[in-house]
């Protein structure tokens, strides 16, 4: 199964984030490679806090999806910080997420390559040795 996700959802997502993030008192947005770093700039934009090139204490880490894990967990003991991503396969524990996704929904962001997504898609599965 494929979702496109749209602009218009990531925006709303965006204020969501921002809304929930507002509050804190933040040192800079982190975007984790390459998925998060679209959300770290228009977070930027939206909280008025710089984009960081590495994560910080007390900074707000994002990324684009949660799926295994190993890529935020690398970030999990950095001081204060505060983790949001734009989807997650399961349910957060000390993460933020905007959307729960089903484990095999393949997301498509609106800044990837729409027309080449079954292919990434299908490229991924076999990585996985799932058919």
């Amino acid at each position: 199964m494929i979702r496109f996700f749209t602009w218009k959802e990531f925006d709303h997502s965006v204020d969501y984030i921002a809304d929930q993030c507002n509050s804190l008192e933040l040192s800079g947005i982190y975007g984790i490679p390459r998925g998060g770093l679209c959300l770290a700039v228009a977070l930027s934009h939206k909280l008025n806090l710089q984009t960081i090139d590495k994560p910080i204490k007390d900074s707000l880490i994002v990324d684009d999806i949660y799926e295994t894990g190993f890529t935020l967990k690398k970030f999990k003991d950095v001081e204060n910080a505060t983790f949001f991503v734009l989807f997650s396969k399961t349910t957060p524990s000390w993460w933020n997420t905007v959307n729960i996704s089903d484990k095999k929904e393949w997301i498509v962001f609106p800044w990837e390559n729409q027309k080449n997504a079954r292919n990434e898609r299908g490229k991924y599965l076999k990585k996985r040795g799932v058919n």
